[in-house]
């Protein structure tokens, strides 16, 4: 954004404040839409909202720079803009800033407002979901269109629902930071279309991605191949491909058909170690390691080592030296550090770790023997409870904890006492199946060998008020309790963290779900005192989860390593409402990893008697 300098006289002392950023005419633009937008979201009179967009209409067309000329007191005549307005662009020119919007922004969840990018979905629309069905981001309204909720409402059918999942999948083509689980389909449909690629050996996706970040912009391949000219060909042809950005002996960078660029790296075969440290680590891992290297005589670069001379540069002629290594601990190793693995490579302590041997021995997606937060058709779910149940048996896992909502939760058809009741019974009667198969040494393909069971349990929703929506003596009937915050969210944060308290410290609450209650990048996280939090959590005994929905992952990484730092306990979960979330299991793996969680701070990490000791142990310490 532009900036104004500051006039230079002898009279201006060097402390003077420098001016605000002037606003471009598109961002006035842009902000006097969102103010129409968010006044015909609160049900504001027509002419107001008219207003507001007519008047960012014409600026945005405006051959004269408005915030300079405001600034430099020569306002412009504008159509459409009048008092009230003009008094609005003066401030907004002058400070960069604008109170009545900020106001106004405050008065509605950041989400919600992300809804009206939705192609198709307009502010009428927003009002009349959040009004009618609490629905405040896009993740909410994909469950709900789904789930065949939105159906129930005034002018919506199932063609109108199955528009809006058209729109949300539009929205999310569109090109900037993806989500993993969109970065993870990317790669693999790469890779399928690069397989059989004479001369390719291997196809790495490196970058960002392999480390796991929470989003993703570029993706980076590396290809092992000892016939590059097969490979740049085949990429850059490749019918996803929109445009060439370049292409050459060692390196093709494309953008792909509504994705994002893909560049593609050539390593020569028994040589890709250097290659993988280098366009994996971060920039800072890699200034680190650069840096250890020179220390010992060498340049390192992805291409290897390369031995410097007495005045710090490679060596050249007959006595240059290339070293290179066919894997990426042999990398370490020449560097005399043990191997890193890709999603600790932040420079956020682990070379000091690795020197000092401290290393941990992250989390990995065996270690889990089950899952302790997945939902049902009975509430917002997809599938009947026998079909997610299958799912995850022949995944492998011991077991699931079934998770569906509660009594207050009326977007997600929560379950009262009664329903659980209900739904215990079909719980005990599938379980009674899995002991008969197991008995009889029916285990199917790919099934535990220590056998599969449900255990019921329920996301406890904790109350605007502070209070759980089931009684203790409900709570105690199940298995175990996951308890989530959904309502309420713009409360203080001394309210919040009040509430989340509570239940961190009620003897039958065993988990926290998503903690933070984020969605990334559309829900900002809850404002909590984490301190607190984690202090009261490993005092209880309450885990404190590690949501694993690419849309969540929530713990945070850095606040898992927090957690685990002060004594907490967590839970890697999937949130599963479909068979097929059951994978984002390894998402939250992956998160963990980046927080440097090891196995035995994970609960669900227990078998199936482990846990539910755990559970019956924390209950009978009343917390």
């Amino acid at each position: 954004m532009p900036r104004r300098p500051p006039t230079a006289t002898a009279d201006v002392p060097s402390t003077a404040v420098e001016e605000p950023p002037l606003l471009s005419n598109a961002e006035i633009a842009r902000i006097l839409h969102e103010i129409g937008d968010i006044l015909e979201v609160k049900g504001e009179v027509v002419y107001k909202t008219v207003a507001y967009h007519r008047a960012a209409d014409e600026i945005a067309r405006h051959p004269v720079e408005v915030a300079r000329a405001y600034r430099e007191g020569r306002p412009p005549t504008i159509p459409g803009v009048g008092k009230a307005i003009a008094e609005k662009l003066e401030e907004l020119a002058r400070t960069g800033r604008l109170a009545y919007y900020e106001r106004l922004r405050e008065e509605f969840p950041a989400s919600l407002l992300a809804l009206l990018e939705i192609p198709g979905v307009g502010p009428k629309t927003v009002k009349l979901l959040y009004e009618q069905l609490g629905i405040d981001s896009i993740e909410d309204l994909r469950r709900a269109a789904e789930a065949g909720r939105l159906r129930s409402l005034r002018g919506f059918s199932a063609k109108a629902e199955q528009s809006i999942l058209a729109g949300i999948a539009a929205l999310e083509r569109r090109p900037g930071r993806m989500l993993l689980d969109r970065a993870a389909t990317h790669v693999a449909a790469i890779e399928g279309a690069l397989a059989g690629t004479p001369g390719l050996r291997r196809l790495v996706a490196a970058g960002s991605y392999r480390r796991r970040v929470e989003t993703i912009g570029d993706l980076d391949l590396l290809a092992e191949t000892d016939e590059p000219e097969a490979v740049v060909e085949r990429v850059t042809t490749l019918p996803e491909v929109e445009r060439v950005l370049g292409r050459g002996s060692h390196k093709a960078s494309v953008v792909l058909r509504g994705g994002p660029q893909v560049d593609c790296m050539i390593m020569p075969p028994g040589a890709a170690g250097t290659y993988l440290v280098h366009f994996t680590g971060s920039k800072a891992h890699n200034v680190r390691l650069r840096a250890r290297a020179r220390d010992r005589g060498w340049s390192l670069s992805e291409h290897g080592f390369l031995r410097l001379g007495p005045d710090g540069e490679p060596l050249a002629g007959a006595e240059a030296e290339l070293r290179t290594f066919a894997t990426e601990a042999e990398v370490y190793g020449f560097l005399e550090l043990p191997y890193i693995e890709p999603e600790l490579r932040e420079d956020r302590g682990e070379i000091e770790a690795a020197l000092a041997g401290r290393l941990p021995r992250l989390v990995e997606r065996s270690d889990l023997r089950g899952d302790l937060h997945c939902h049902s058709d009975w509430s917002d779910g997809v599938h009947d409870i026998a079909t997610m149940a299958e799912a995850a048996r022949r995944a492998g896992l011991e077991y699931i904890v079934l998770t569906d909502h509660t009594v207050s939760l009326a977007i997600a058809r929560g379950l009262d006492p009664a329903r659980f009741a209900a739904q215990r019974a079909v719980v005990a009667e599938l379980n009674a199946r899995y002991e008969a198969e197991e008995r009889d040494g029916r285990i199917p393909p790919g099934g535990s060998p220590a056998g599969f069971r449900i255990l019921h349990g329920c996301e406890l929703e904790i109350r605007a008020d502070g209070s759980l929506d089931l009684p203790g003596e409900v709570l105690a009937g199940f298995d175990l309790v996951v308890a989530s915050l959904h309502v309420g969210r713009r409360q203080p944060r001394e309210r919040l963290t009040a509430r989340v308290l509570a239940a961190i410290r009620n003897p039958h609450v065993d988990v926290i779900a998503h903690p933070a209650g984020r969605i990334i990048g559309e829900r900002d996280d809850l404002d909590l005192d984490w301190d607190a939090v984690f202090e009261a959590a490993a005092e209880a005994g309450t885990a404190l989860e590690l949501n694993g929905s690419p849309h969540r992952l929530d713990l945070s990484a850095e606040r898992a390593r927090q957690a685990v730092a002060a004594g907490c306990l967590l839970a890697i979960d999937s949130d599963a409402h479909r068979t097929t979330e059951f994978s984002h299991l390894d998402w939250g793996v992956s998160q963990a990893r980046r927080g440097w969680v090891e196995a035995t701070s994970v609960v669900n990490a227990r078998s199936r008697a482990e846990l539910l000791a755990w559970a019956a142990g924390k209950a009978d310490r009343g917390g």
